[in-house]
């Protein structure tokens, strides 16, 4: 598998919490969007580490093809 599977065509948003870690899933696969469940296993995608430097609300990326990965930089408007 070399192109994720678009989970949504739109952003998730996320309430982070300051100091905590983040896993964004990138193949698509993960019943538990936006975040790896380990269903990107033999796909060749690995999920992305996010860091919360500040609790806020943040807009993971739905569509996979973000180029801002994991954040969302509007390219699901454009699929």
């Amino acid at each position: 598998m070399t192109d994720p599977v678009i989970a949504q065509k739109a952003p998730f948003g996320v309430d982070v919490e300051e100091g905590k870690s983040y896993w964004w899933c990138s193949c698509g696969l993960s019943a538990e969007q936006p975040f790896c469940d380990g269903s990107h296993k033999g796909t060749g995608l690995e999920p992305m580490k996010y860091s919360a430097e500040n609790s806020a609300t943040i807009y993971f990326c739905g569509c996979k093809n973000t180029k801002g990965s994991p954040l969302c930089d509007g390219t699901h408007s454009k699929l």
